[in-house]
């Protein structure tokens, strides 16, 4: 494990590249992110699926039928959140789910995005989001303003594009993702000192870490996981996170296991 925390501090960049995910059932769960997401299958074999947009693979699924379940009380994944690059492209994607009466497990404005969250069927966490734009956040130093609020779905239905849904626009990309760890202070020295991302929110039992000012890039909580070990490698869940980065780096582990990758963002 390649723990020199100088170098890698300054060659990552620009957030999540690609969730990987061990799935118990491929087939269910590529066709769930294809149909109800909307990416595209960009390499398929007996084992695997790699999904996109636009060509460029941002999720990774792994085939093990004999995997436990994965288990929320467990460090793991929380969400992946697919970002979506306008509010138009978002209530085009609530329209979509809405057609196909798609479970949804909420919906909250947090001031700095709108977002929806929905989970595959294995129980992993989605959020599917719009971006405001970057002149209405609100900065206090080097702290962003979120919040939680209702989110008006229909205020949202009213401003699609009016477009035939065919799929995830193909600039849609993973904007964040959100995990779920053991301590909030081991999580802050390993995406800050390991792997070089800048707390940009904490409190309330979760951290919120990003480059280039993003509102966050990463987010770790204990709402569920408190005091967690290492995650069981047998389970279901989270496989790994890749970030982007400006050249080739060996991948990392978090203090839990989960396995960070870092992509050429060339």
């Amino acid at each position: 494990m390649d723990t020199n925390t100088g170098t890698l501090a300054r060659v990552v960049t620009n957030g999540v590249a690609e969730v990987g995910l061990v799935v118990r059932d491929l087939d269910v769960t590529r066709a769930f992110y294809r149909d109800v997401i909307g990416l595209e299958v960009i390499a398929r074999s007996g084992n695997a699926a790699r999904l996109g947009a636009g060509g460029v693979p941002i999720l990774d699924l792994a085939h093990r039928p004999d995997a436990l379940p994965d288990d929320p009380r467990e460090a793991g994944l929380f969400h992946t959140a697919f970002l979506m690059p306008s509010r138009a492209a978002l209530a085009d994607w609530l329209a979509h789910a809405t057609e196909r009466r798609i479970p949804l497990d909420g919906a909250s404005d947090h001031g700095v995005s709108e977002a929806i969250y929905l989970s595959d069927p294995e129980g992993n966490g989605i959020e599917v989001y719009a971006d405001r734009p970057r002149d209405r956040w609100t900065w206090e130093g080097d702290q962003i303003r979120m919040s939680t609020e209702r989110l008006d779905l229909d205020a949202l239905l009213a401003d699609r594009s009016g477009r035939p849904w065919t799929g995830a626009p193909a600039d849609a990309r993973i904007g964040h993702v959100h995990l779920r760890v053991g301590d909030i202070a081991a999580a802050t020295r390993f995406w800050t000192e390991t792997v070089g991302l800048d707390v940009v929110r904490a409190g309330n039992g979760a951290v919120f870490l990003s480059t280039g000012r993003y509102h966050h890039h990463v987010a770790c909580n204990v709402w569920n996981s408190r005091g967690a070990g290492r995650r069981n490698p047998d389970r279901a869940g989270l496989s790994y996170v890749a970030m982007h980065a400006t050249g080739e780096r060996d991948a990392i582990e978090d203090p839990w296991g989960t396995r960070i990758a870092f992509q050429s963002a060339s």
